[in-house]
């Protein structure tokens, strides 16, 4: 990543649409995140232009890194693709990774003009999924998707079987249920709530199977960075009062889809986590002393049932 000039004249607030703030924000992860594998996973971020985005300067991130066949990955809500930086090391070896920002979320720009909802979500990544095509080629993408980013994955398999050749599934969540819109203004209520230091330490620690052990300064930084960005609380005031992703399990897309949960997660309600295990069956795999992000409470694990999936050797 390249440095570039501020957005704006100095002393000017910079508008949410405009992606240079980000890329600056992001530039300073590479370099002060305390955690070193997410300022290593932030430095692979590259800014890339979409097709069909109506304004052609503007330019998204997209952490793109290793070799082999394609793998994308999706983080879960409110949070970014800095999800996967103790993942994406034990893929990089085998697989190009491309893990995006959703659109409205992490350090993404946020447009006034756009809309902040599920489809506009998957249009975004039906654009990046055009955008890998056009520069890497048509080989399908294995595909990884987190909490939210699990009822994402499913959705636009659905809408890109072609492109999409097998999904795991992390802590699948959205996959039950039906939508809830959030009115005003209960959304300001809520973006309040969740921009909160108190709060956003406590549903952190609450992520992890042993929070004493592992939640720290790092992972508090990492789980808060994105809402330096512009239009953070615009951007999710909009998703909210959508009513997000649920009810998006059926029908099951038809490639090969397998899914992960920890068996000390925290974040599932009961009820979707019977309702999850009855729709996907045997395709469900527990992991013991594993929280709400198997991607990180158990990166080793989930590196390895993947590569036995494929036919990798697990690695050591």
């Amino acid at each position: 990543m390249t440095a570039t000039a501020p957005p704006g004249p100095p002393g000017t607030a910079p508008a949410p649409g405009d992606w240079r703030l980000g890329e600056q924000l992001l530039n300073r992860a590479a370099e002060r995140l305390l955690d070193p594998q997410g300022r290593a996973l932030a430095a692979q971020v590259q800014w890339w232009a979409l097709p069909g985005d109506e304004d052609p300067d503007r330019r998204w991130p997209l952490a793109v890194l290793g070799q082999g066949p394609p793998l994308l990955l999706l983080h879960g809500f409110d949070s970014s693709f800095l999800e996967y930086r103790r993942l994406a090391p034990l893929l990089a070896e085998h697989h190009q990774l491309l893990i995006p920002d959703l659109h409205g979320f992490g350090f993404t720009p946020r447009p006034l003009q756009r809309r902040y909802d599920p489809e506009a979500l998957l249009q975004h990544l039906e654009s990046v999924l055009q955008a890998a095509h056009d520069r890497f080629g048509p080989e399908p993408l294995g595909l990884i998707g987190a909490s939210m980013g699990s009822a994402v994955a499913v959705a636009l398999a659905r809408r890109q079987p072609s492109r999409i050749r097998c999904l795991l599934l992390l802590a699948p969540a959205g996959l039950s249920g039906s939508p809830r819109p959030l009115p005003a203004p209960l959304d300001r209520l809520g973006t309040w709530f969740l921009s909160r230091p108190a709060v956003r330490r406590g549903l952190c620690r609450s992520a992890f199977a042993e929070p004493d052990r592992d939640v720290g300064p790092a992972e508090l930084e990492i789980a808060s960075a994105h809402l330096e960005t512009p239009g953070w609380d615009f951007a999710l005031r909009g998703f909210a009062r959508s009513g997000g992703f649920a009810g998006c399990g059926l029908p099951l897309p038809t490639q090969p889809l397998r899914a992960l949960w920890g068996a000390a997660d925290r974040i599932l309600p009961a009820d979707q986590k019977q309702q999850t295990r009855a729709l996907l069956g045997e395709r469900l795999q527990e992991l013991p002393a594993c929280g709400h992000l198997p991607h990180i409470d158990q990166p080793r694990a989930v590196a390895a049932l993947w590569h036995s999936w494929m036919g990798r050797p697990a690695e050591d």
